[in-house]
């Protein structure tokens, strides 16, 4: 059965309007791990310009995974009425509101990218940074890891599913893991980060261990009609797209239900230039995956032009397709994609004032009203 970018998509008890997302982008504004108004206004546009699922900027589950003083956190219960009021606007806006859970591990305690080379960043007494193994991501402006004791882990299992609890009790709707881009639970996986000689090193099934304990542990409070998105990168220096799919299967069986295919960054970069990318670079990752494996994946990765996206969803190369930049660019990109493949009712994609007004300058505007379904 083929289908468009515009076509439902039911995953478990939830159902996604079309196939479009919008991918975890930092704001590098939080005050002690809370939102402000800098992330009301951005997830709030992107879900009133009609992507289906909008996913929050990664959120670090501990204090002691921050990447930057500025990233969100979920750390505590007090934190969640913050949040709740984020998955508010975004319903309001008529999406799903999803959350990335992130440890940054040896990516930790930096300055934010526009200052990386500062000579001010945060202390060594703010927060230690965790690695599987004393080895530092080998670019400037990164720090010396410390190794992880086995309470170390237990701590960071835990700290995953408090905040996934928390996750539940603000609203989320989907939930994905962070396990790409060199942060925590990826130098797990990887051989060149991870030179453990205990359970958790070694094997690729003991590499392998802390992701599956955290996402075993997510399963036990996040509700079963919900679903379990893992990011992962799935070539790397050290790592092949065979692993990936070997990864991916034993993955299925601790039920998660997309991977978010990705590339790159454990040593700090992707693995080729993406400045001279060609459009869609990631997409044989996702179309490989799915593939092999059964599982839905999502696609990311330089997709720009609705045409383009329209053939991945239609050729089956994926599932969903993640954009970045271009709605940061054009947040109305999904309702703007809508009218250029000629969908029905394109601001029906997006039930609020700002479609509303679009519809009435193209004239198509009678029986359109503004949608109230997610406000409290």
């Amino acid at each position: 059965m083929s289908h468009d970018l515009f076509s439902p998509l039911e995953i478990r008890g939830v159902r996604l309007k079309n196939r479009v997302v919008a991918s975890p982008m930092w704001q590098y504004s939080g005050v002690d791990g809370a939102p402000t108004d800098t992330h009301a206004v951005h997830l709030g546009r992107l879900a009133e310009g009609g992507a289906g699922l909008i996913f929050q900027e990664g959120t670090t589950v501990a204090r002691k995974g921050r990447g930057t003083v500025g990233d969100l956190g979920i750390w505590d219960d007090s934190l969640v009425p913050h949040y709740a009021r984020l998955v508010d606007l975004v319903k309001a806006g008529g999406a799903v509101p999803g959350i990335q859970l992130i440890h940054a591990g040896r990516k930790g305690r930096r300055n934010p990218p526009w200052a990386w080379r500062e000579p001010n960043p945060p202390a060594a007494e703010d927060w230690q940074v965790l690695g599987p193994s004393p080895l530092p991501v080998m670019l400037d402006g990164y720090n010396m890891p410390i190794e992880m004791s086995l309470r170390d882990i237990q701590e960071a299992v835990d700290a995953w599913v408090q905040a996934a609890r928390r996750a539940q009790e603000a609203g989320y709707d989907v939930l994905e893991v962070q396990a790409a881009h060199g942060y925590l639970i990826h130098t797990f996986l990887s051989p060149l980060s991870n030179q453990r000689t205990d359970d958790y090193g070694g094997s690729p099934e003991n590499r392998a261990r802390l992701l599956m304990e955290i996402i075993d542990g997510i399963r036990t409070i996040w509700p079963a009609d919900k679903p379990l998105f893992v990011r992962l990168s799935c070539v790397d220096v050290d790592w092949e797209i065979d692993q990936t799919v070997e990864l991916v299967r034993e993955l299925r069986g601790h039920e998660v239900d997309v991977i978010d295919c990705s590339s790159g960054s454990l040593t700090g970069r992707p693995v080729f230039d993406t400045t001279s990318a060609g459009y869609g670079y990631q997409v044989p990752y996702a179309e490989e995956v799915r593939a092999r494996t059964g599982i839905r994946t999502m696609a990311v990765g330089h997709i720009v032009h609705a045409k383009q996206a329209q053939a991945i969803i239609e050729q089956g190369r994926a599932d969903l397709v993640a954009l970045g930049r271009e709605l940061l660019y054009n947040p109305n990109w999904p309702m703007d994609a809508a009218r250029k493949l000629g969908v029905p009712d394109p601001y029906a994609q997006a039930p609020s004032r700002i479609a509303y007004w679009l519809a009435k300058r193209d004239g198509s505007f009678e029986g359109f009203a503004p949608s109230t379904e997610g406000t409290r």
